[in-house]
């Protein structure tokens, strides 16, 4: 890894004030925005994953849980998923047990997740999505918004630039008109070069 040295000249000596590791370009693709800069257990079997494959796409990002009055919008979201994702939506689902309705283990939750919902898009390890335990993703989403999630089924939208869009509290269901529209609009713009 690179470093950033910084460096001060007093008397006649030269001192080193602070030495900072800088990201080689292999450490990060090309093009990915900072918000995708982040690193994730995948739900079904636990392997890091770089968010940054998702470069490009325009990105709901939503907090899930099994046991909740909203869990039914897994079959939306997966419905809004296969109606865009050849189009460039991306659906990336985070489990969370911060309001106490997702108890299970990962496994349990994907089992769920598939066998329930047929879910197909994106599932991540079960993290914290708000508070001083939130995931570093989860914390960026809240500083670029002003929100955080105060509740299960909490989204996100990132346009294709990685830049967000919007956010939704979990009253807006994924087949919510204004939620739709908003990513038709972020579909219909071209990928960032």
């Amino acid at each position: 890894m690179n470093t950033l040295s910084r460096f001060c000249y007093t008397s006649g000596l030269w001192a080193v004030l602070l030495t900072v590791p800088t990201a080689q370009a292999a450490d990060v693709p090309p093009g990915c925005p900072a918000v995708l800069q982040h690193t994730v257990d995948r739900l079904q079997d636990e392997k890091p994953q770089s968010l940054c494959q998702y470069a490009g796409q325009v990105v709901l990002v939503v907090n899930t849980a099994s046991f909740c009055g909203f869990t039914g919008q897994y079959k939306g979201l997966e419905e809004l998923y296969a109606r865009y994702k050849d189009k460039g939506l991306v659906v990336l689902g985070f489990p969370s047990n911060d309001f106490s309705q997702e108890t299970g283990s990962n496994q349990q939750i994907a089992d769920f997740c598939e066998n329930t919902f047929g879910v197909k898009f994106p599932m991540f390890a079960k993290s914290s999505v708000k508070g001083a335990d939130a995931s570093p993703l989860f914390r960026q989403l809240a500083q670029l918004s002003g929100t955080a999630p105060r509740w299960n089924f909490h989204k996100y939208l990132l346009g294709r630039d990685g830049k967000m869009v919007d956010s939704y509290s979990s009253l807006t269901g994924p087949d919510n008109k204004g939620l739709v529209r908003a990513i038709e609009q972020q579909l219909a713009l071209p990928a960032p070069r």
